[in-house]
This record gives C-alpha cells, sequence and structure tokens, in this order.
C-alpha cells in the first residue's frame, strides 16, 4: 500500500546547455521523489496483530509515499530466498532473513528494516530526511544490555555487542559494501557478522537519533525535553499484545493504535 501527496512541478528548461542538464537532473529527481519509499518490516506469524498496528502507524502518518513490505519467512522459503534453519536463540521469524532487505531492492536507492514491534509516533518523512548517501546504513547506535533473562512470551533475551541496532536500519541499498548481503551470505553467515554489521567498517554506519528506535524501558523521557519524545517506540522486551507485557510503558498508545486500525478494518469489510 502506498500513499500519495500529489505530484511536484519542475522547472522548466532555459535555452543553454547548463540550463537543460539542470531541468533534466529536477525531472529525474521529481522522478525519484514519487516513487514509494520501501519500508521492510518483520513479520511472524504470532504477533500478525503487533504488524497490522506497526503498519497502520506508519501510513498513518506519512506525508510521502510509502510501500510497506512484510518479509514471511514463508514466502522467502517458497521463493528459494531463505533455508537457514531456525535457531534456539532465534526469537523471530526474522532474525536473520532481515539482512535480505537489499537484495529484496533489487540493490537500488535507500530502503528501511524495521521490527513488527514498532509503533510510529511521527512522519516517517522526517527519518527520510535524515539520510546521507555516504553511509552504507544508518541506525540509533544504542548501548543497550537487557537486565531480563526472557522477553515477548518467555523467549530467551540474548545480550552481545550492538544489540538492537538491526532492529530499524536505513540501507543504501546501492551501496557497492552492501552487495555482499546476497541470499547465500545471509543463510550462512553467523549471527555476529550480521547483527553487528561486520561487513562494514565503523564509519561507512551513520546515527540516527535515539527517537527514532526508542526503547520501551530503557529510553527515558526527560521533563521538558521535546528532543526527548519518541518518534517510535521500540517495545524489544514485549508489547501489550503479549500478557505478559499488557502493562508495559507506553501500552496505551499501543492499545489506541489497536483499536484505531481494526475499527477501520471493520469499515473496509463493510464497504
Amino acid at each position: 500500500m502506498s500513499l500519495s501527496n500529489g505530484i511536484n512541478e519542475s522547472p522548466l528548461p532555459t535555452s543553454n546547455g547548463n540550463g537543460v542538464a539542470a531541468a533534466a537532473a529536477a525531472a529525474a529527481e521529481n522522478e525519484n521523489s514519487k516513487k514509494p519509499f520501501k519500508i521492510f518490516v518483520g513479520y511472524d506469524p504470532r504477533e500478525d496483530i503487533a504488524f497490522q498496528v506497526c503498519r497502520h502507524s506508519i501510513i498513518k502518518r506519512s506525508s510521502i509515499p510509502v510501500e510497506i513490505i512484510p518479509i514471511k519467512q514463508s514466502d522467502l522459503r517458497k521463493s528459494g530466498l531463505y533455508w537457514r534453519e531456525r535457531g534456539q536463540f532465534e526469537s523471530t521469524e526474522f532474525s536473520f532473513s532481515r539482512f535480505l532487505t537489499p537484495s529484496l531492492a533489487n540493490y537500488q536507492g535507500w530502503a528501511m528494516f524495521v521490527d513488527c514491534d514498532f509503533l510510529y509516533l511521527a512522519d516517517i518523512k522526517e527519518l527520510v530526511d535524515l539520510i546521507e548517501d555516504k553511509y552504507a546504513i544508518m541506525c540509533v547506535q544504542h548501548d543497550y544490555a537487557p537486565k531480563e533473562t526472557t522477553k515477548m512470551d518467555g523467549a530467551v533475551q540474548t545480550v552481545y555487542p550492538r544489540k538492537n541496532w538491526s532492529s530499524m536500519v536505513l540501507y543504501n541499498c546501492g551501496h557497492p559494501k552492501n552487495k555482499v548481503l546476497t541470499p547465500d551470505t545471509v543463510n550462512t553467515q553467523t549471527g555476529a557478522y550480521l547483527h553487528r554489521f561486520q561487513w562494514l567498517e565503523d564509519d561507512d554506519i551513520g546515527s540516527v537519533p535515539f527517537v527514532w528506535n526508542f526503547l520501551e524501558g530503557h529510553n527515558k523521557v526527560v521533563e521538558n525535553d521535546s528532543t526527548t519524545l519518541p518518534k517510535a517506540v521500540h517495545y524489544t522486551r514485549g508489547g501489550p499484545w503479549f500478557e505478559a507485557w499488557k502493562n508495559c510503558e507506553f501500552a496505551d498508545l499501543w492499545l489506541n493504535e489497536k483499536e484505531e486500525y481494526l475499527n477501520q478494518a471493520k469499515k473496509g469489510q463493510s464497504n
């Protein structure tokens, strides 16, 4: 599904060569601006409602065209893109398939991967505007060591360097270094190699403000400091769609969004 915010007008070309070249460049830029920004969302059958609410929260607030694409392991296996056996510490079906994002985007342009347990509270355009082409990827660079031993519905909580960096990533899909992320690499490389972005140098990784991956239970809103207000809440320990986490912080925001999504879905069915 995508949104459209109208057609932008390009300047008319002038009679000199520079003017024609500038107009052609402007036209190309305008054409690119009409293309939906691709957002790949990790999908797990037991968290379908989390995916639906995450998707709803993005589309509802977006002022740019977006295309939401669920990364479904079953579909990837049928298409021959994913054959990796599930490990004992994989808490979701998209623990590794997330790294297929550049491949699924045909190694073109920028695209985003995000876990399904996010709730967006701001216009995704604000995040897209932060993109810098010099980077291979951009993400929130958390320093996160969870205290809990389990999460979600009893899954084992693991601790490792750069934990949660890969939960929301802006990928420069055409960047030469990201072409290493072939299906073969994603299916055979270690968790450390993938989740720690070991195919990249540190200066290939751009930083995004933490409010775009605001970890429930870890990050804090500072009173009278609007720069600390979450733009996207990440229910990384488990969200209110799990019984054990129904009273987590920001549960009310997610439940309100869920109700709005369900009401909209019902209206769509009745029309």
